[in-house]
């Protein structure tokens, strides 16, 4: 059984249908209803059975709401994917208005904080859980003009080590990946300079595709990711090799 935030994108809805088509249960949460319903139908469609929770990943009531619909519908948490994120203003930090870089927190790290916090308890409790934060190469290097987002990627990076150290004598595993540009549909709202210089970084000299994310977060989501907790997974196309 598995939550899943940002249940409406293009990655997270791939990867509940890979998930669902090997038998997981998923909870899904969206900031936005209709984009949310949409994806819900389509996994209904495919036979994977699916929760919806309509909310602000921000808010500490929408984790807790989540957990608890898992919870009550199927009694255990097996996996949670803290994919729900937004890039942030673009532009140069000394000309950033502040509630831009608080929308990039809320979303990006507070969301990632709470739902963990929420989840953690019920996994140490039967003492398995695999947790994937979606992290960027952003937090590893750095953007220009994207300096919130890149700072709250980096975050959750942090966090993912942190928690990952401090679970790592139980069956609960955390990690993160770090793509690079991958082609979805939030990429269209990133600034055309912004995605051309993220573009121009990739050795292989292309974006990376949603299937690609998919396959290592499944991986990273499954019983054989045993020894590996804390850890950074790059998707970048050669841009991070460290």
């Amino acid at each position: 059984m598995a939550i899943i935030t940002g249940g409406g994108g293009e990655i997270a809805s791939a990867l509940a249908a890979r998930l669902g088509a090997e038998g997981a249960r998923i909870v899904a949460v969206e900031y936005h209803k209709e984009r949310g319903e949409e994806s819900a139908e389509r996994l209904a469609k495919q036979g994977v059975d699916t929760r919806l929770v309509v909310g602000d990943v921000g808010e500490p009531g929408v984790a807790e709401e989540a957990v608890a619909e898992a919870l009550s519908a199927w009694g255990r948490i097996d996996m949670l994917v803290n994919n729900a994120a937004v890039a942030g203003p673009y532009g140069v930090l000394w000309e950033m208005p502040a509630d831009g870089f608080d929308e990039s927190y809320r979303t990006n790290m507070r969301g990632t904080f709470l739902f963990t916090r929420a989840a953690v308890p019920s996994m140490m409790e039967r003492d398995y859980g695999r947790i994937v934060n979606i992290a960027s190469i952003a937090g590893k290097e750095g953007n220009p003009k994207m300096s919130a987002y890149s700072a709250t990627k980096a975050g959750v990076i942090g966090l993912t080590k942190s928690v990952g150290k401090e679970l790592a004598g139980t069956g609960v595993r955390v990690n993160c990946v770090a793509p690079a540009v991958i082609m979805t549909r939030p990429l269209k709202d990133v600034h055309p300079e912004a995605v051309k210089y993220m573009v121009s970084r990739i050795p292989m000299g292309r974006p990376g595709e949603v299937k690609e994310v998919v396959a290592m977060v499944a991986w990273l989501l499954s019983a054989e990711c045993s020894f590996t907790t804390g850890a950074v997974f790059d998707i970048s196309g050669g841009r991070a090799t460290y």
